[in-house]
C-alpha cells in the first residue's frame, strides 16, 4: 500500500511540473519572478519564454546548458528555435557572463544552425547560412538596450528563425574545479512592429600584421557604403590584449565625422554614438585600430587564440523597415593615401588605469575584479614624496567675496578661465516643509527663484562677471562647470539634472520636473555631476532618496549604474547613504564619491563602476560632505559636524594615492558651519561654499608652500619654513609624539637662524605684546593711586584749603577705568551692541541631520536638506 501511495505522490509531481506549459503567461511570469527555476544542468532561468503581466512582449533566456570547457580556446555553440512564426522584434539584451570566465559572447540569427545537438563546438561556424550578428559582449560589458521604436526583426519572413549563441571560453584552467557553466543572454521580444529595423555593420581586418617590439602599428579598414541611408546609434570595439584604441568615422567630402572612439581594453558594452549622424550611399566607413609590439617576440596575428589578435568595429544602427538591411561587413584594408587624412585623435591611446588593463586573451583566470587594498602600504614615488611634505592653505583675508550678498550656497566650481561659479538659492531654504515623506517638493507655489541662481565671479576682485539661472530652480544643488565651460547642475526638487551652455542656455535636461523615482528617467534629489574630461561620459550621483551612481553619454544616453542602499550598519563597498559630491581623477581613470553619512570616500573605476578604494579618516568625523581634485595626487575634502565624535569641522588636503592626511585648514573669519561644496584650481587655490553661512571663503598656499611649490616646478630655491602666526587658520595633522609649540618655534628659530630672526620675533609677537602693556600699566596705576592717595590725606590734614576743590567723580581716572556714569563694563550689553550680532546664535538648538540653514532676514531658523524628522534627543543628519 505504501509503494502504491508513493507511486501516486510521484506521478502527481511530474504532472504538475509539466502542466506548467498550461499555465497562464501570467503565472508563468510570477513563477519566474519569485523564485526562479534551476535546471538539471545546474543553471538557474526559465526554460521557456516568460510573458510579461502588462504587455505581449516575453523574454527568452539563452544560454549554454551547464557546460565544462576542455581545451583552451574553445568555441562552443547552443541553438534556441524562436518560439513563434509571425513577424516579431528583439527590443532588449540582457547578458549573463562573468570575464573570469567567458572571453567573448555573439548571438547570431539563422534559418538553419551548424548542428541539431544540444551544443557544439562551433569553431567552423555558427550557422548553415547565411548568418547575422545581433549582440556582442565582452569584458564584463552592462546590458544594451535598444531606442524606443527600434527592434531587431526575426520570425517571419526575415530569415532568422533561430537563435545561435556562440561563447568563446578563454583559459581552461578556469574548470579545475570541473563547474558547468550556464553564460547566456535575456533577449526581450515584442510582436509589436517596430517603425525602425535594427542591425549590425562589422568593419574586420583579416590581414594585420604586428611587429615583435614596434609600439605603435595601424589597422585600417575601409568600404565605400552603397545600402539604403542608416542611422548609427551605438558602436562597439573588439581586439586582444595588444589593441589600444578603435576609432570609426564617417567620411564624407573629405570630412572625418567620428562615430566611435573607445579603448578595447575597458568593458566592451556597446556605447552611445558620440554624435547623430547618418550614413547615405556614397559615404565612406573607415575604421583604425592602434596596436603596439611591445612585449612580443614573435609577429601577432589576426586569430581565434590566445597568441593572435582582432580588429573589429561594430556598429549598430537602425533604417526605415521598407528598406531594412540586418547585417553587413566590410573587410577591406583601408588605403593609406585615405588614412593619411584621418585626426590624429585616433592615434592616441584611451588612458586606461593599470588596474583595468586585462592581461592576456583568454587568460582571464589571472585578473580578478579590483579590490579595497591598504592605501597606507603603497610605496611612494618621488613626487609623493613630496605631496607628503605638505601643502598648508590659510584664508585669503583679503579677498572680498566673502562679502557677497547671495543665498546658501549649494554648489561652487571653476570654469576653464579659473573664475568663481557660485550656484545658491536666492530666497528658497530647504527646510522641514520642503518635501513629503515621498519626496514630492510641496512649495511649487512660491514659484522659481526670480534672481539669477549661478553667478560667475572673478576669482581675486570676486567682481561679478555674468549671471544666468532666473526663474529655472527651485532648490539648487550641485555644480560642475566642464572644459567647455558648460554649466551641469541639480535641482533636489525638480528632482532634475541640466546642462547650461555658458551663457545659460538650455542644452539639455534630465529627469521629469517635480516626479521623484529611481529608473533611467527619473531622479530622486540628485546632488552632483562629473563630466569625464577624456570621453564626454558623464555621471550623477543620486542622491539623498536613491544611492547610486549614474553613467551617461555626453548626449544623455543611459550606460549604466551602480550602487545600493546599505543593508547593515557597516557599510559595504558601493553602498551609499547620501552620495553627495563627486570628482573625476582623470590620471587614474577614476570617479570618487563622497559617501556623506559614511563618514568616507569611495573610488571606482569609471567606465565599468568597479570599486577601487575606500579613504576613511578618525579626523572626517560621520559626514564628508564634497571633495575636488587638483591633478598631480592632491585631492581636498570638507566634512561636516559630528554629534558621534567631537572631531571639528574643516578642510583636508591628501595624498590621493596614499590616502595620507596632509594638512587640514579652516577660516580666520567667521567659521565653517557647514561647508557644502570645494572646488579647486591647478595652482592649489582653494574655494569653500557654506550652505549655512551663506559664504564663500577663498584660501590660497603660505608663502611657504608656494616656494616649495616653485622647487618642485624644478627651480632650486631655498626652503623656508615659516612659523605659523595664526594658529587656527591652518593645522598640521596630530602625529605621536608631536613637540609642543614652544619646542616648534625653537626648531625654527634654530633652523632659519639670523635671517629670519624677524619672522620668528614676529611669530612670537603675541604673548610679548601682553606682557610689555601690563608691565607699563601696572607702575602707572599704582603711582596714579599713590599720588590720589597723598591728595586725600592731604585734604584731610588741611581741610580748609580743600573745601573749594570738587570730588573725583566718575569723570576722572577711576570713572573712565570704569566707563561711563556707574556699573562697570557690561559684556552682554558691549557684544548686543555690536555690530552683527543677534543673539540667535545663543539661543539656537542645532539639529544637524537636517542641514539646518538660518536666515537672518526673518529671524527664523529653517532646515536644508531635511529628509527625514529630528529624532529627540539625538538629532539625526540628512542632507
Amino acid at each position: 500500500m505504501a509503494s502504491i501511495i508513493s507511486s501516486f505522490i510521484i506521478l502527481f509531481l511530474i504532472l504538475q511540473d509539466s502542466c506548467y506549459c498550461f499555465r497562464s503567461p501570467l503565472s508563468v511570469f510570477k513563477r519566474h519572478q519569485e523564485s526562479p527555476s534551476t535546471l538539471a544542468n545546474g543553471c538557474s532561468g526559465p526554460t521557456r519564454p516568460v510573458t510579461s503581466p502588462d504587455s505581449s512582449d516575453f523574454t527568452l533566456d539563452i544560454r549554454m546548458p551547464g557546460v565544462t570547457p576542455t581545451e583552451s580556446d574553445t568555441y562552443l555553440c547552443k541553438s534556441y528555435r524562436l518560439p513563434l512564426e509571425k513577424d516579431a522584434y528583439v527590443v532588449d539584451f540582457k547578458p549573463h557572463a562573468n570575464m573570469d570566465t567567458t572571453h567573448h559572447m555573439l548571438l547570431f540569427g539563422c534559418s538553419s544552425p551548424a548542428s541539431t545537438e544540444e551544443y557544439w563546438d562551433c569553431g567552423a561556424g555558427p550557422c548553415n547560412d547565411k548568418s547575422s550578428i545581433m549582440y556582442a559582449w565582452a569584458r564584463n560589458a552592462p546590458p544594451t538596450k535598444l531606442p524606443k521604436g527600434v527592434g531587431f526583426k526575426v520570425g517571419g519572413n526575415s530569415g532568422t528563425k533561430y537563435f545561435v549563441l556562440q561563447v568563446h571560453y578563454g583559459d581552461v584552467k578556469v574548470f579545475q574545479d570541473k563547474h558547468k557553466d550556464c553564460t547566456g543572454v535575456t533577449v526581450q521580444i515584442t510582436p509589436e512592429r517596430q517603425p525602425l529595423i535594427a542591425g549590425i555593420y562589422l568593419l574586420m581586418s583579416m590581414d594585420t600584421v604586428i611587429p615583435p617590439g614596434q609600439k605603435a602599428v595601424y589597422s585600417d579598414i575601409a568600404c565605400v557604403y552603397d545600402k539604403p541611408t542608416m542611422h548609427p546609434f551605438a558602436y562597439r570595439v573588439h581586439t586582444h590584449q595588444l589593441g589600444q584604441v578603435v576609432s570609426g568615422y564617417r567620411i564624407r567630402n573629405d570630412k572625418w565625422s567620428l562615430i566611435g572612439r573607445q579603448s578595447p581594453q575597458l568593458p566592451q558594452a556597446f556605447y552611445p554614438v558620440e554624435d547623430q549622424l547618418e550614413v547615405r550611399p556614397g559615404d565612406i566607413l573607415a575604421a583604425r585600430c592602434l596596436f603596439t609590439g611591445q612585449g612580443r617576440t614573435t609577429n601577432t596575428l589576426i586569430g581565434g587564440t590566445a597568441n593572435d589578435e582582432m580588429c573589429n568595429l561594430y556598429i549598430m544602427y537602425y533604417m526605415d523597415a521598407a528598406h531594412a538591411s540586418s547585417y553587413m561587413t566590410c573587410v577591406r584594408t583601408g588605403d593609406p593615401e585615405l588614412f593619411m587624412n584621418i585626426p590624429e585623435i585616433a592615434n592616441i591611446p584611451v588612458p586606461v588605469s593599470p588596474d583595468m588593463v586585462m592581461m592576456g586573451h583568454g587568460h582571464h583566470h589571472d585578473m580578478k575584479e579590483p579590490e579595497a587594498r591598504n592605501i597606507q602600504e603603497q610605496p611612494k614615488r618621488e613626487e609623493e614624496e613630496v605631496l607628503d611634505q605638505g601643502y598648508h592653505l590659510e584664508e585669503d583675508v583679503d579677498w572680498p567675496g566673502i562679502n557677497l550678498k547671495i543665498g546658501q550656497v549649494s554648489g561652487i566650481a571653476l570654469d576653464p578661465n579659473n573664475n568663481l561659479v557660485i550656484f545658491h538659492r536666492g530666497d528658497h531654504v530647504w527646510d522641514s516643509n520642503s518635501f513629503d515623506r515621498k519626496f514630492v517638493y510641496q512649495q511649487r507655489g512660491i514659484g522659481p527663484i526670480e534672481e539669477s541662481t549661478i553667478l560667475v565671479v572673478h576669482p581675486n576682485s570676486s567682481a561679478i562677471l555674468r549671471s544666468t539661472g532666473r526663474n529655472l530652480f527651485y532648490l539648487p544643488h550641485g555644480l560642475t562647470v566642464d572644459r567647455d565651460g558648460n554649466f551641469w547642475v541639480t535641482d533636489v526638487a525638480l528632482h532634475q539634472i541640466f546642462k547650461l551652455g555658458p551663457h545659460g542656455a538650455p542644452i539639455l535636461t534630465l529627469g521629469e520636473a517635480f516626479q521623484p523615482g529611481s529608473d533611467r528617467r527619473h531622479f530622486c534629489q540628485p546632488t552632483d555631476v562629473a563630466v569625464d574630461p577624456i570621453t564626454g561620459n558623464f555621471f550623477v550621483s543620486d542622491g539623498y532618496c536613491n544611492s547610486r551612481i549614474v553613467q551617461y553619454s555626453p548626449h544623455g544616453m543611459f550606460i549604466m549604474e551602480w550602487g545600493k542602499e546599505p543593508t547593515l550598519r557597516i557599510a559595504k563597498p558601493g553602498e551609499f547613504r547620501i552620495p553627495h559630491s563627486l570628482a573625476m581623477i582623470p590620471d587614474e581613470g577614476q570617479l570618487c564619491v563622497a559617501d556623506r553619512e559614511n563618514g568616507r570616500i569611495q573610488c571606482f573605476q569609471a567606465e565599468t563602476g568597479h570599486f577601487i578604494k575606500e579613504i576613511k579618516h578618525r579626523e572626517f568625523g560621520s559626514e564628508v560632505f564634497a571633495i575636488s581634485y587638483i591633478s598631480g595626487g592632491i585631492l581636498l575634502a570638507v566634512n561636516g559636524k559630528s554629534y558621534w565624535d567631537s572631531v571639528p569641522v574643516q578642510g583636508f588636503v591628501m595624498n590621493f594615492t596614499t590616502g595620507e592626511i596632509l594638512s587640514t585648514f579652516v577660516p580666520a573669519r567667521k567659521s565653517f558651519d557647514m561647508p557644502h561644496d570645494i572646488a579647486a584650481s591647478e595652482d592649489v587655490t582653494v574655494f569653500v561654499g557654506d550652505v549655512h553661512a551663506d559664504t564663500v571663503w577663498k584660501f590660497s598656499l603660505s608663502e611657504t608652500e608656494e616656494h616649495r611649490s616653485v622647487k618642485k616646478g624644478g627651480i632650486e630655491v631655498e626652503e623656508i619654513t615659516e612659523t605659523e602666526i595664526f594658529e587656527t587658520r591652518v593645522r598640521n595633522r596630530p602625529k605621536p609624539n608631536t613637540t609642543t609649540v614652544e619646542q616648534h618655534q625653537g626648531q625654527v628659530e634654530q633652523h632659519q637662524g639670523q635671517a629670519k630672526q624677524t619672522v620668528v620675533e614676529q611669530g612670537r609677537v603675541g604673548v610679548p605684546f601682553v606682557l610689555i602693556i601690563t608691565l607699563l600699566i601696572i607702575p602707572v596705576v599704582v603711582l596714579v593711586s599713590i599720588a590720589i592717595f597723598i591728595r586725600w590725606r592731604k585734604g584731610r590734614i588741611y581741610g580748609g584749603e580743600g573745601e573749594h576743590k570738587s570730588e573725583p567723580s566718575s569723570g576722572g581716572i577711576l570713572g573712565k577705568l570704569r566707563g561711563k556714569g556707574t556699573g562697570g563694563l557690561n559684556l552682554g550689553t558691549f557684544f548686543a551692541s555690536h555690530k552683527g550680532y543677534s543673539r540667535k546664535g545663543f539661543d539656537r538648538l542645532s539639529t544637524e541631520g537636517s542641514d539646518q540653514e538660518k536666515d537672518d532676514d526673518d529671524g527664523s531658523d529653517s532646515e536644508e536638506e531635511y529628509s527625514a524628522p529630528t529624532i529627540p534627543p539625538v538629532p539625526v543628519s540628512s542632507s
